[in-house]
């Protein structure tokens, strides 16, 4: 009986670690750098910044059936002002930013509405 108690509690330990690391781990990271084109407040009960990046890529082929979308859309937490006031300024001054993210695994209502988390901006030169 003990021996089925301690199985059982290694399972469930597992589980929960497997889960705790599906939903905050990172599953990639880096930069995009573009335009501003849209930040705008959202949430009901989580209040998150959702944004669009104009990448400003193209496909030059005029033969190529396949659409590419140069729309980038990504979130940035309520508490980064540092970051939304960058972000702001980029947008209006029609300057290129460079954007830092985190992808996450899944999205979830307190980090935004996309899986692509902004930590850091930049303005390109």
């Amino acid at each position: 009986m003990k021996m089925a108690k301690m199985i059982s509690a290694l399972i469930v330990l597992l589980i929960v670690a497997g889960l705790a690391f599906y939903m905050f781990g990172n599953y990639s990271d880096g930069y995009r750098a573009g335009t501003v084109i849209k930040l705008s407040r959202k949430g009901f009960l989580f209040k998150t910044y959702e944004g669009d990046l104009n990448l400003g890529m193209g496909i030059q082929d005029q033969n190529s059936q396949v659409s590419v979308s140069n729309i980038w859309p990504f979130s940035v937490k309520a508490s980064d002002t540092a970051s939304l006031r960058i972000l702001g300024n980029a947008m209006m001054s029609g300057k290129r930013a460079k954007l830092h993210y985190r992808e996450k695994f899944v999205t979830v209502p307190w980090r935004g509405d996309t899986k692509y988390q902004v930590y850091k901006v930049e303005m390109a030169e």
